[in-house]
């Protein structure tokens, strides 16, 4: 984190996954439910469950409430000097996937 603003000053181009903040609540909540059955993939192993989410959703509100709005704040002025995709749900990722995909087929 140290060095993102400066990372994003040299890149020419950007590509911003912005999603709805209750996508991420619900991801938080689907990977609790689904680990009752199965242990999350990537979870540290013996890690408690339910300590982790109430973290995860803290931390989803923290970056909702403090880095987004930075975030969205650099991208849009961004635009004026480099190539920005700003992904806001999961439809936009996709369509950037497929025309990724086009780009390289040619």
């Amino acid at each position: 984190m140290d060095t993102v603003w400066e990372r994003l000053e040299v890149a020419d181009t950007l590509i911003y996954v912005d999603m709805p903040v209750l996508q991420h609540y619900w991801w938080v909540t689907k990977r609790f439910l689904k680990g009752f059955l199965v242990p999350p993939e990537n979870w540290p192993k013996n890690s408690p469950l339910l300590k982790g989410t109430l973290n995860s959703y803290y931390t989803v509100w923290l970056c909702n409430k403090k880095l987004t709005p930075k975030y969205r704040e650099y991208v849009d002025k961004a635009k004026e000097s480099k190539r920005v995709h700003h992904l806001q749900s999961l439809k936009h990722v996709k369509e950037f996937y497929r025309t990724v995909e086009l780009e390289r087929a040619k």
